[in-house]
């Protein structure tokens, strides 16, 4: 039978849902904080967690993650009584099964409920019949729960042979993402080709990539297979594939949808089955809008998506890729490994990280350098402009005096969204205590001059602390 955890302050809330998988015969249990209802998670095993997202002692969303790396981690169904985009696209990306709206219809809360359950029964069963194997990281360092949701998307994505598009920041190892699906796929032994779209030289694309016949040009003193040709049975990695040329893109897709080419000077095409793996830092989607990449090719890539998440969202991981990459350059360099002061790895934290892995990387082959025989590694040691930009993002400064509100100092200003959430929530609440107010605290006169449901108007009064009755 399936247990089924419902964590959430409202007990009305608490009962309802109680109610709807009570009918389906399941257990239930419930928990009124976030400290008690992690504390219930972690010692008794349940099937499913249905999860608010506003706790009076933590947020639900922060949740999500530990309750993760629990054994046998529960499917999670977010409730929330006030949706936010940014909190939906949060919610999945850590693992969250669905993303509900309180008011939602008990059709629909069933309906979730029951895809949870047939999903996660499935799972179990492949990992007791031994389906799940251990995942080959190839260096890949971490366990963040974001890090973790790109290797399950690894794993998912080496188990078949479809396209593989892997987005994020310069720097965020998409290489080694792109290598993990190789090897981890049943295409491991054969040739793994990289391909630097942007190192192409513009005049050799072709024949660099489909190859060429003796002589078809001035210095074509041989036949050269290309590229696409020595992947065949293994894996092509288009890197930084928004570089391709225009001209180029086209010729491509036909090749991804026949797996055949001719070479230059050829009257003969070639086959090659390859499994194409692709790489970006830039927005396809963007760049297809804007007519500078193709549209059809872009749905030929995007057949399975590993969005990577850069480095300051993923701090947890700094200590062990420091550790990780520090031992290897001090035994490339044949000196002992090195510690850390608690002040460098609190510095390394504060620092913003623009080129992310890669450039933590060059950093800390830089403060070995500096720090040569020294056995521990300080702040002393790293290059001087990251300590400039830690030690001046770490100074607070007032807004501007002034009698206009909204100025900031440069280093101060905050990001357009933030600043954006801020004013609407200010604004909303102003509107919510004058339309108590004006209303009396009639929740029914207040409902018909806001135009929220009840349900809507008591989610909202909850969420900013504002008291129904006066």
């Amino acid at each position: 039978m399936a247990k089924i955890l419902i964590i959430d302050d409202d007990k009305m809330v608490c009962q309802s849902m109680s109610l709807v998988a009570q009918r389906r015969g399941y257990t239930v249990a419930s928990a009124y904080t976030f400290g008690s209802g992690l504390e219930r998670a972690s010692a008794e095993m349940f099937d499913v967690v249905f999860l608010d997202v506003n706790m009076p002692d933590g947020c639900g969303l922060d949740m999500l993650p530990l309750l993760g790396k629990l054994p046998q981690a529960p499917e999670v169904i977010i409730i929330t009584g006030h949706s936010d985009l940014r909190g939906a696209e949060q919610a999945i990306k850590c693992g969250a099964w669905d993303y509900l709206e309180k008011g939602a219809s008990v059709k629909d809360i069933t309906l979730s409920l029951i895809r949870a359950l047939q999903y996660r029964k499935q799972k179990l069963a492949c990992i007791n019949a031994g389906g799940v194997v251990s995942l080959k990281r190839h260096g890949i360092i971490g366990s963040s729960s974001k890090l973790e949701a790109c290797l399950d998307q690894v794993a998912q994505a080496a188990a078949g042979d479809a396209s593989v598009l892997v987005t994020g920041e310069t720097g965020t190892g998409k290489e080694l993402f792109a290598r993990a699906v190789h090897l981890n796929s049943r295409r491991s032994a054969m040739p793994f080709v990289v391909v630097d779209c942007a190192a192409l030289p513009e005049t050799l694309i072709e024949s660099t990539l489909f190859g060429h016949e003796k002589g078809v040009f001035t210095g074509a003193d041989h036949a050269r297979e290309g590229l696409v040709r020595q992947a065949n049975g293994g894996t092509l990695f288009l890197d930084e594939i928004g570089e391709m040329p225009l001209s180029l893109q086209r010729s491509f897709l036909r090749v991804l949808q026949e797996r055949r080419f001719r070479p230059l000077g050829s009257r003969q095409e070639v086959e090659s089955d390859f499994r194409l793996v692709a790489a970006t830092n830039r927005n396809l989607q963007e760049m297809v809008d804007g007519d500078r990449f193709r549209g059809d090719l872009l749905f030929r890539l995007r057949s399975f998506v590993i969005d990577l998440p850069c480095l300051r969202e993923t701090l947890e991981d700094l200590k062990p890729i420091a550790r990780y990459h520090v031992d290897r350059i001090c035994e490339r360099y044949g000196i002992p490994p090195k510690g850390f002061a608690p002040e460098f790895l609190k510095m390394l934290a504060a620092y913003r990280w623009p080129g992310n892995v890669r450039e933590l990387v060059n950093v800390l082959d830089r403060a070995i350098s500096a720090a040569h025989f020294e056995q521990i590694l300080f702040p002393k040691h790293l290059p001087i402009q990251l300590r400039i930009d830690v030690t001046q993002s770490t100074i607070r400064k007032e807004p501007l005096q002034s009698d206009e509100p909204g100025h900031y100092y440069e280093e101060n200003l905050p990001l357009l969204h933030d600043f954006r959430e801020s004013v609407y929530a200010k604004a909303e609440k102003q509107y919510l205590n004058d339309l108590m107010d004006l209303s009396g605290s009639d929740m029914g006169k207040a409902c018909s001059v806001s135009g929220l449901s009840q349900s809507r108007l008591y989610a909202l009064l909850k969420q900013h602390g504002i008291p129904p009755q006066r």
